[in-house]
Formats: C-alpha cells, sequence, structure tokens
C-alpha cells in the first residue's frame, strides 16, 4: 500500500475517533476516585496517535501515558514510565509491531496489548495473538469498538471480530469451512515481514537496514520464501511479493 493510501485511511479512522466523542464513563466506571488506567499509543502515524488520544481520553477512567512511533521509542517510553496496556500498530517506523509485541511480552509481562491495524485481520489476527497481544481491532471498524475492545483487554480477555473467532474456532476443530490455508499463511512472522518489504520494492539491504539484520539473513528469509511458496527464483519471487501487496491494497 502506498504511502498516500496507507495515510488515508488511517487519516480516517483517526477523525473518526476524533469527532465521535463516546463516552463510556458511566459503564465502566467503579470509584469516582480511582487511578486512572494508563495507555501507550505505538503508531507510526502522528494524525492516529492524536485521534486515539482523544478517544481515550474522554473515558473518565483512562489517560494517555505516552506515545511511540517505532519499537526502539516504545521499548525506552515503557521503561519510563510502564502503561497497563499498549495500543501496537502492525506497521511501524523501524519494523514491525508484532516483534515490539514478543518483545514487550517477554520485558514486560504485566503489560495488556491490543493491535489495531489496517492490515488483513485473517493474516494477523491470531499471529498477534501468539505474538502476545489479547486482541485485534481493524482500523475499518468503528471507533466505539476501540473502546470496547480495551476494556476488554484489561480485563484479561481476548477481544476479536466475529469473523475471526469463527475463522479459528473452525480452523480449531478442522471445519472444512477454512481448511484451505493461504500459502502465505506458512510464513513465520519475520519471513512475512520481509515478504512484504520485497512487495514495497525494498532491496536486501534496505530490508536488513531497516529490520536490524544482516544481509546474509534477509538472503535467508528470502530463500525461505521461495521455498515455502514454490517460486522458482528471485524474479518469481518479486513478481508475487508486489502482487500480494497490491491485492492488500
Amino acid at each position: 500500500m502506498s504511502d498516500c493510501q496507507e495515510i488515508g485511511r488511517n487519516n480516517d479512522f483517526a477523525s473518526s475517533c476524533i469527532s465521535s466523542g463516546i463516552d463510556f464513563r458511566n459503564q465502566h466506571m467503579s470509584q469516582v476516585n480511582q487511578q486512572k488506567t494508563k495507555v501507550m499509543i505505538v503508531d507510526d502515524h502522528p494524525i492516529v496517535r492524536e485521534g486515539y488520544s482523544r478517544l481515550i481520553e474522554h473515558q473518565d477512567d483512562l489517560q494517555v501515558c505516552g506515545e511511540a512511533d517505532s519499537k526502539v521509542d516504545a521499548i525506552r517510553k515503557i521503561m519510563e514510565n510502564p502503561p497497563d496496556l499498549i495500543i501496537v500498530d502492525i506497521s511501524l517506523k523501524d519494523g514491525s509491531g508484532l516483534e515490539l509485541i514478543k518483545d514487550v511480552k517477554a520485558q514486560f509481562s504485566q503489560i495488556k496489548m491490543l493491535t489495531v491495524s489496517m492490515h488483513d485481520e485473517t493474516l494477523f489476527a491470531e499471529r498477534s495473538l501468539r505474538a502476545g497481544a489479547l486482541g485485534y481491532v481493524n482500523k475499518q471498524q468503528a471507533p466505539e469498538q476501540l473502546i470496547k475492545a480495551i476494556y476488554q483487554v484489561l480485563k484479561g480477555k481476548v477481544y476479536l471480530s466475529a469473523a475471526v473467532t469463527e475463522r479459528m474456532i473452525c480452523r480449531s476443530i478442522g471445519s472444512d469451512n477454512y481448511s484451505d490455508q493461504s500459502p502465505i499463511e506458512s510464513l513465520s512472522d519475520r519471513e512475512l515481514e520481509v515478504f512484504e518489504q520485497i512487495g514495497e520494492g525494498e532491496t536486501t539491504r534496505s530490508i536488513a537496514q531497516k529490520l536490524n539484520l544482516s544481509s546474509k539473513t534477509v538472503e535467508t528469509y528470502r530463500e525461505n520464501i521461495k521455498h515455502k511458496l514454490n517460486l522458482e527464483n528471485a524474479t518469481a519471487l518479486t513478481r508475487h511479493a508486489i502482487q500480494w501487496v497490491l491485492e492488500k491494497k
């Protein structure tokens, strides 16, 4: 997805958050003087962070304690002022939000996490849960769903859309409705991240720099991806990755 298209869709969601004025105060306040729950927002688009912040601050028992646009910045701010919950986008300035979720889970196990992204939930919702998040909200959903998801995750409960929940249940019981798995789903989180970067036109060197990996490691991922997707060569890999990225837009 181009930066302009992604920013446009993100801006639509952020504007909806800002204008919605959702108020769940009477539903969720247990004590007038209770300490507010701290929420950190990790997203690489400033206008999206502003939209989330206004929506969250409208709740009497929630407060935004920090914002970040990258994994490195997020970890630093978590250490300075640990939140109770983190909202994480899949795409960050310095890589994948999935990697941040894994790091937070390993280092700060008490912090709950909620993924909010424009990416395909059928591909990323389950990955987010495996990484350590408790919920996934697509940015195409109404803003009130974000607030509902926040309170659900703060209770330690999983929040997913009905469609994803049904898909996961059917796959777990071997239902024929969801027996056909896309080859893309066989990729690991890191392989999928590299595959997407290839589709965005990034070179091996630029992918290595962005993901803080060696070029040799990126080449290994490329070979693994070709094998799993049954692609003959680098040209076929690039063509397939570009097509996949375009279809996601």
